[in-house]
């Protein structure tokens, strides 16, 4: 029993955190008392009970386990009547702790005068957690018997009085804690500190800020732990206000990191436009690693009095102080800051060129969209480069006649940002200029960069693009031809189909192989485009070299596969006409392939005849087991049981063999 009820007793630690064990339970039990359907019968309900649970409380047979239980039903269910049987336990040490998570919710006072007329009966963890019971019911009658604990001999429970007497706070409470701090042993003084702080708060939430002011002021000149000191500087700005600013400014040029930390939060924390510019401007006053950690907090205001500042940091002082200002531009920059981070992103220094390229890109606005395209048009040079990535980063569509423009500069860096862009954003518009390119480049390495965006741009273009890139099958110069077929490919369309399979008989060796490389990979999205299988099937039987003829099976099996117009019998149908052109081992493999994939007899008959072709016997015998041994509809067992016995029969692979027999073996 006291295993099960040790976890709920009070501890050292636990006078100081201001909420139970159990708060946030009771608190999720006591809403749920309130969602019983019916006022009148949520009462009647919750007396019965309350009478249920009081009786196994005054029960002398019931074990402790169960009055546990009673206790936290009562912190949902309670009312007056049960605040005698729950204050008589406060002295059992297994029970005293589920009395007062009854105690300290029930709405009423006779539960504040129970806990308070047990104090004197109570002593050591009995009498700690009595007192926080009382504080957490902020229970002003229980002040004077608090302030008479604050002497008491044991540390705990004077220290448990000084932080009830801060959660009740009021004037009587934060003298009496005022006396205490001259008075009170060493071991007590983190208490009463805390306790004058929390009251200081209580003050300063009632608009009470001389009385807060007075408190927080009492208590960071005191001889306490920093922890405390810390926790009253704060309050002590806060309370001043715009007024608190040179106190902020103090911590800020503290030698000690926890008080500059202090003063980062506050910077963070206090309100007022002025408070903002004040700091902004007293930022060179501090040592120059502070200044970029002061920079960032007050750039979490988000008020806009601190733009100004964050730009003249940008501009100039130490790079830390710089990037931090970059950086807080992301979030609050606007078209004023365009030309300053174009400056940076132009400049020589790569980090702040970098984070100012970021900036660039994420600074929110449609009014820097439009500055940046209004830019472009006039710009030259690295900043006209850093422009047009821009541009593409933050999807720039309307930039796109400016970029291409810039394709021609004589910068190639910004001819490389323009191709790079313009296959990031380019559509139906960009065709004829890029086409035009390809046809006119020398360069092998713009021919690759142009190449690739005029495919990217045809992808998106569609078939409205293959006008413009069909010329180029004529081109004198075969890497432009391949760059047309791969283009023509990315367009698709009839036209397109056509001009890749006349490559075919290209004067050019490699041209030949590009265009069975596509024909063999032809986009199977436009319904039209399934008459790639005709050229593939003529391939498969006539192809000039072996790879063709298997680039070409593999296309059209593919084909067929992903054709969804097809019946799995007419899909079996083609594969059955394209095998006896199948001469190679490797082009067998895909059929095998394709025919594992259809779940009909026909399918499985054809794989039993291949079983009899060494080339592919093991694959035939592989895919009768992923067929065979599932129930196919329209297949009969016997049926399935033959194929079965065949592969067994046939494969020289033991699992394959072993495979077949389990399938056997559920068939049977």
């Amino acid at each position: 029993m006291k295993a099960m009820l040790k976890p709920h007793m009070q501890t050292k630690s636990s006078f100081r955190s201001g909420s139970g064990f159990f708060a946030l339970p009771i608190a999720m039990l006591a809403g749920l008392a309130l969602l019983l359907p019916g006022h009148v019968r949520a009462a009647e309900d919750a007396a019965g009970k309350e009478q249920k649970f009081l009786a196994v409380l005054q029960s002398s047979s019931a074990p402790p386990q169960e009055k546990a239980m009673a206790c936290k039903q009562l912190a949902i269910y309670g009312s007056s009547k049960s605040v005698p049987a729950l204050a008589a336990l406060l002295g059992n040490p297994e029970l005293a702790s589920w009395a007062r998570i009854a105690l300290e919710v029930i709405p009423d006072p006779s539960a504040d005068k129970a806990l308070r007329d047990a104090l004197p009966g109570l002593n050591g963890k009995l009498l700690v957690g009595a007192i926080n019971s009382i504080g957490r019911r902020h229970d002003a009658g229980a002040v004077p018997v608090l302030v008479a604990h604050l002497k008491h001999a044991d540390v705990e429970v004077a220290s448990a009085a000084a932080a009830a007497l801060g959660q009740i706070g009021g004037p009587d409470a934060a003298s009496a804690l005022k006396t205490a701090m001259a008075n009170s042993k060493p071991e007590v003084k983190s208490a009463v500190a805390e306790g004058l702080v929390r009251a200081a708060e209580q003050f300063l939430a009632s608009g009470k800020k001389s009385e807060a002011m007075d408190l927080y002021d009492f208590v960071r000149k005191s001889d306490v732990p920093k922890q405390r000191i810390a926790e009253a500087i704060r309050g002590a700005i806060l309370a001043r206000g715009e007024a608190g600013v040179p106190l902020l400014l103090d911590q800020l040029k503290s030698p000690d990191k926890t008080m500059v930390a202090v003063g980062l939060r506050v910077a963070r924390e206090l309100e007022g436009r002025g408070v903002t510019a004040t700091l902004a401007a007293a930022m060179k006053q501090l040592e120059p690693a502070r200044q970029p950690l002061l920079l960032m907090a007050i750039g979490d205001r988000n008020d806009s009095a601190v733009l100004p500042a964050v730009r003249d940091a940008a501009r100039a002082g130490s790079k830390e102080l710089q990037l931090a200002a970059i950086g807080i531009l992301e979030n609050i920059g606007d078209v004023s800051c365009v030309s300053d981070l174009l400056l940076l992103a132009a400049g020589p220094d790569a980090d702040l060129a970098k984070a100012a390229k970021s900036t660039l890109a994420k600074m929110g606005s449609s009014d820097v969209d439009n500055e940046i395209i209004a830019r472009l048009s006039k710009s030259t040079g690295v900043e006209r480069r850093v422009l047009i990535e821009t541009a593409s980063q933050r999807q720039l569509v309307k930039a796109l006649p400016a970029i291409t423009t810039a394709i021609s500069d004589a910068d190639p860096a910004t001819r490389t940002a323009a191709v790079q862009a313009v296959t990031a954003l380019g559509g139906a518009a960009q065709v004829p200029e890029l086409a035009g390119l390809v046809a006119k480049t020398a360069d092998e390495k713009e021919l690759d960069a142009f190449g690739q965006a005029l495919v990217a741009v045809c992808g998106r273009a569609g078939s409205s693009a293959v006008t413009h890139v069909l010329p180029l099958t004529k081109n004198d110069k075969a890497a432009v031809r391949i760059v047309a077929l791969q283009a023509l490919a990315a367009a698709g369309g009839p036209e397109a189909l056509a001009a890749v399979t006349a490559a075919l008989n290209d004067s050019n060796e490699t041209v030949q192989d590009e265009a069975v490389r596509t024909l063999s990979t032809w986009p199977n999205n436009w319904p039209e485009d399934t008459a790639v299988a005709t050229p593939l099937l003529q391939l498969v039987n006539s192809g000039k070299k072996p790879s063709h003829q298997i680039l070409a099976a593999r296309g059209y099996l593919e084909c067929v596969r992903g054709d969804k117009k097809l019946t799995d019998e007419q899909k079996l149908g083609k594969v059955k006409d394209l095998l006896p052109l199948m001469k190679l081992p490797e082009e067998k493999r895909l059929a095998v392939t394709v025919l594992g994939s259809l779940p009909i007899a026909g399918s499985l008959d054809l794989l039993v005849s291949l079983t009899s072709d060494s080339a592919v016997a093991e694959e035939a015998c592989s895919a009768i087991v992923s067929l065979a041994s599932k129930n196919l509809p329209g297949v009969a067992k016997e049926q399935r049981k033959k194929a079965l016995e065949t592969a067994a029969a046939t494969s020289a692979n033991e699992a394959t063999k072993k495979k077949c027999q389990e399938a056997l073996d559920k068939i049977r």
